[in-house]
């Protein structure tokens, strides 16, 4: 019996630092956004919102397609809300696209197609 107590407890607190190393990367992507050096689209929205759920796939598409060349962040500001008074956000989701300097060059509020995307960032030079 305590064989199996000691087990449970190692195994509970490995996933407890497992979640506090998790925290720990959301925070710091959501500080280190916009990605120096890279063009990069953050995705402002919530795991729980209905358009946000819809972009979901699209993102994680293109993120593993431009790694590397383009910087694709999803934050959920729900969860933390941090990045929406930073980025002045009020409805989600919003999409920003920051060229590789860090500035803004554009931003849009609502749903937004993967061509859409993939249309911004050709126009941004992404290849």
């Amino acid at each position: 019996m305590k064989r199996k107590a000691m087990m449970i407890s190692v195994g509970l607190i490995c996933a407890v630092i497992l979640l506090l190393s998790i925290a720990g990367m959301a925070a710091a992507t959501a500080a280190e956004v916009p990605v120096k050096g890279m063009v990069t689209v953050i995705d402002l929205g919530a795991k729980k919102c209905i358009p946000c759920k819809m972009m979901a796939p699209i993102l994680e598409k293109l993120e593993k397609e431009y790694a590397g060349r383009a910087a694709i962040v999803f934050l959920d500001v729900w969860e933390d809300q941090g990045p929406a008074k930073r980025f002045g956000i009020r409805t989600i989701p919003t999409q920003i696209f920051f060229d590789k300097d860090g500035k803004e060059v554009y931003r849009h509020v609502g749903f937004l197609s993967e061509e859409e995307i993939v249309r911004r960032l050709k126009d941004m030079g992404v290849k």
